[in-house]
């Protein structure tokens, strides 16, 4: 499949390019911009959502699923991305939100039974905190997310085929396949009974008030197979990456249905070789991972790692095996906005959503009006800049993108000095120094790629540094 070993660049299309200087992206402006995604080298993109939406959680509360808010544009529009997209060799990925809708979808008011209700509030949260229970006309509703984002019931054959319908209006217009949100999400106990105490941790950070549930109940039903089938059943073998928010020892019965599911257990580890090699390890086991370091909701390469780990973060985020996803921006080390800002969104997330950075113009080439929310540091950070450097992050990404076509199947981690992760594709090898301090390396050949000038000399990896050599002594295969 086209996906097995495919590099998909997240566009954020707030965020991405405006075409009519009204400041926010928009479908015209992602048209404008494919040619810097065909040079780049991925092979798809993936949009988070264009439908139309009051925008409470910035199209995450959707309004209508088979349509295109007019702030992005048209479905006239859409068809000319995709077919554009489609004559320089990159698919279209959408992204859908299958578990809630926006409190102003029609079928809220037309069809409440299509929604979870009940007489009292149970003791389930939302993930933005709080319960996750509102009261309208005297009784509760559910809503997960946001109280403007009542959950759907997938129990209900008609919330089932008019979902399928949904995901076949966009497979008919040439998509590739869909990002499926929050799909641990999708069903609950149908008995909708309390959250139990919690025995054991989660495994992936939770607040401090779910953590003390084991939350069993609120998400990851046992038969949400049932429901992934029939998402499977409308879409064919177009593609579904699942954003699975659960350890990756749950994710069998989401992986019958599904082709991939983010690695969250590498996405939230912290920059520690020995640390994300147990990620690593714990997400191979079976097949089905998807890589991302970085999103629209959990904050940029540079900021998050540090800008020094920025490119060896790269470096292995597109050297192993399976799907990555590249956020906008990350190719050119670009940071995150001021912390804590939350001029659009309640949970703090504006932050890692700012502009792309085109130009050092003072708002990089994003808008010729005012955007939305302000560049970040272009007069330092943009594509212009790094586009005939051959030293820059963004040529480093590119590299990378072409040298991952040649690297071998499969996945060994290797033995390796503490503070150094390493591993093998083929007759490669991988290592990174996720420390501030020379490393030994890893015994290996000649130098095929490295973050930076000098980043392995003498048998040692400078520090903050990354490398592919070929050659791989047996001995060294732990």
């Amino acid at each position: 499949m086209w996906w097995q070993d495919a590099v998909v660049y997240q566009v954020y299309p707030r965020s991405f390019q405006d075409s009519d200087g009204d400041g926010i992206g928009d479908l015209r402006g992602i048209e404008q911009r494919l040619d810097h995604l065909a040079w780049l080298g991925v092979d798809a993109l993936w949009l988070s959502p264009i439908y139309p939406s009051p925008m409470h959680d910035f199209g995450y509360d959707v309004a209508d699923y088979k349509g295109v808010d007019p702030v992005f544009g048209s479905l006239d529009d859409f068809d000319r991305v995709v077919d554009a997209a489609r004559e320089r060799g990159l698919r279209v990925l959408m992204d859908v939100v299958p578990c809630h809708t926006s409190i102003e979808h029609p079928w809220f008011r037309e069809h409440p039974d299509w929604y979870i209700w009940r007489d009292e509030p149970n003791n389930w949260l939302s993930a933005f905190g709080g319960p996750a229970w509102s009261s309208l006309n005297g009784r509760w509703y559910l809503h997960s997310f946001y109280p403007e984002q009542p959950d759907l019931d997938w129990r209900n054959p008609e919330v089932v085929d008019a979902m399928q319908d949904a995901l076949r209006f966009w497979i008919e217009r040439g998509i590739a396949g869909y990002r499926v949100d929050a799909i641990d999400r999708l069903l609950k106990d149908p008995e909708l009974r309390d959250d139990p105490p919690a025995s054991d941790p989660y495994g992936l950070p939770v607040s401090d008030d779910e953590a003390k549930l084991a939350l069993t109940n609120s998400r990851n039903a046992p038969d949400t197979g049932s429901a992934l089938a029939k998402m499977r059943e409308a879409v064919g073998d177009h593609l579904l990456v699942g954003e699975v928010y659960l350890p990756s020892a749950k994710w069998q019965p989401y992986l019958e249905h599904l082709d991939v599911a983010f690695a969250f257990e590498l996405l939230l580890a912290d920059w520690d070789a020995a640390v994300m090699r147990r990620a690593i390890e714990g997400s191979t086991r079976r097949p089905g991972a998807a890589w991302v370091l970085s999103n629209h909701d959990f904050g940029r390469l540079g900021t998050r790692f540090g800008h020094a780990n920025a490119r060896a973060a790269a470096l292995m985020l597109l050297t192993l095996p399976g799907p990555a996803f590249l956020y906008q921006g990350d190719e050119i080390g670009q940071a995150d906005g001021p912390g804590g800002e939350r001029a659009y969104d309640r949970a703090g997330r504006d932050r890692f959503r700012h502009p792309m950075q085109w130009d050092p113009s003072s708002t990089g080439g994003f808008t010729s009006g005012e955007p939305w929310l302000p560049a970040v540091d272009p007069e330092r950070t943009n594509v212009e800049a790094q586009h005939d450097d051959p030293r820059s992050m963004l040529s480093l990404v590119r590299d990378l993108l072409t040298q991952r076509r040649l690297l071998g199947g499969g996945l060994e981690l290797l033995d390796a000095a503490p503070g150094v992760l390493a591993y093998a594709r083929g007759d490669h090898a991988i290592a990174i120094n996720t420390t501030g301090e020379e490393r030994p390396a890893p015994a290996s050949g000649d130098v095929v790629l490295e973050t930076g000038p000098g980043a392995l000399r003498k048998g040692t990896l400078a520090p903050h540094a990354g490398v592919i050599s070929m050659g791989l002594p047996g001995s060294q295969k732990g």
